[in-house]
């Protein structure tokens, strides 16, 4: 995947996995945490997405354990993953300023809305 490529929910996903392993469940909560509302991935999504970062080298499976009689798999961030995201972020930020500087130079504005 080329960095300019990445989807919103590819770059949660990475996003919540950029502190610490979790499991499926988790991630959706952390998802929607980060996201604040607005992407809420079902579980098939999820790990649709978890097993296609998985084949990219951009995470990896981490453990599993049982909880209530239901198997819960682990995923973590791998290297490559973290400096995809790294990179991503960067991508992102640099875009943005540049976007906030041509809202301040717009007529009649004088300043970017909050």
């Amino acid at each position: 995947m080329g960095i300019d490529e990445m989807r919103e929910p590819t770059f949660l996903v990475l996003a919540a996995l950029a502190d610490g392993a979790k499991h499926g469940y988790a991630l959706i909560h952390d998802i929607a945490a980060i996201s604040e509302g607005r992407v809420t991935l079902r579980a098939g999504t999820l790990y649709a997405a978890l097993d296609r970062l998985t084949g990219e080298g951009l995470v990896r499976p981490s453990g599993e354990e049982v909880v209530d009689g239901r198997l819960r798999r682990y995923y973590d961030l791998t290297d490559t993953g973290a400096d995809v995201l790294a990179a991503q972020v960067d991508r992102l930020r640099s875009n943005a300023a540049a976007a906030e500087r041509r809202l301040r130079s717009r007529p009649g504005l004088g300043a970017a809305p909050a």
